[in-house]
């Protein structure tokens, strides 16, 4: 599959995990919400890691989990502590804003993410692409602009000011993700396997805390959208770090093509939760596909 098309199939399965994650936090605790969705991904890995020992034929060589050294294993646990950050950050932000808007803000990630592939890794994208990436992201703006008729002060909204810190965090993350799949050379599957298994023991203290009622908090509610968090998000992560190892993806232009997902979560805001202001967010939706347009045509 072409990096740019494993993209956008991996923007489709982001669109999902976006919301998946509205409706397993909307009036539920968030804590227990992130360990359960974790435990999840990791129990999938933990039973692939478990078949290949058992029987090695079993498991397709795409799925391989590689041994890895202490210091590896050092890498893969600061990419799972910088994710749970902003995971954090975001779920909280998410479970008070609606998701039409959450979405677009969370999008503006490539902007930050572009910024640093430039400075940092010395990418070079053409200028249409660069266009590219300018329309999409004025695009999400827009559509943030217009969320504001929904009564939500950006300056003054603590869940904004959340859903900003995570945003970063995650660009940040990009950056990260380019150097252990393209310079450190792990295979996609085992930065996945890990990663998923260490959230999981990084959430466990979180949600056991939460359990003991060390602060107030909210009852948790178990919804069959909290497994599905974290499937969807396997699909669209494994496809991410396998187009990460290919020399020709540039990272600025993957999280360009990632951030598609708005426009999934766009429609199910409006068509599953409800969401107003869908045709005045309509014209920012439409610069985002000219915006990812003019990227692919670069």
């Amino acid at each position: 599959m072409h990096w740019i098309v494993a993209s956008l199939v991996s923007a489709f399965f982001l669109g999902c995990y976006d919301l998946f994650t509205k409706a397993s936090v909307r009036g539920n605790a968030v804590l227990p919400v992130l360990f359960f969705a974790n435990v999840c991904s990791a129990a999938v890995w933990l039973a692939l890691m478990g078949a290949r020992v058992a029987s090695p034929g079993a498991v397709p060589e795409i799925l391989w989990v590689e041994p890895l050294n202490a210091h590896q294993h050092l890498l893969l646990f600061a990419k799972s502590a910088l994710v749970a950050s902003s995971w954090v950050c975001s779920y909280f932000a998410v479970k008070h804003l609606p998701v039409s808007l959450a979405a677009p803000i969370r999008a503006t990630a490539p902007v930050w993410t572009l910024f640093g592939a430039l400075l940092v890794l010395g990418e070079r994208p053409s200028w249409l692409q660069i266009l590219g990436v300018v329309t999409t992201i004025g695009a999400f703006f827009g559509l943030s602009v217009a969320g504001r008729q929904e009564g939500i002060n950006f300056s003054k909204n603590k869940s904004v000011w959340l859903l900003i810190c995570g945003t970063l965090l995650g660009a940040v993350s990009g950056l990260y993700d380019k150097f252990l799949l393209g310079t450190v050379g792990f295979k996609a599957s085992t930065v996945q396997a890990w990663f998923a298994i260490y959230l999981a023991a990084i959430f466990a203290p979180l949600a056991l805390a939460w359990k003991a009622r060390l602060w107030p908090r909210n009852e948790f509610h178990w919804r069959w959208s909290i497994p599905l968090v974290g499937l969807a998000l396997l699909a669209a992560d494994f496809l991410y770090f396998d187009v990460l190892r290919n020399p020709e993806a540039l990272v600025s232009l993957v999280s360009s093509f990632r951030r598609a997902s708005v426009l999934v979560a766009f429609a199910g805001g409006l068509l599953i939760f409800h969401e107003s202001n869908g045709r005045k967010k309509l014209p920012a939706v439409i610069g985002v596909v000219i915006g990812i347009a003019l990227t692919i045509m670069g």
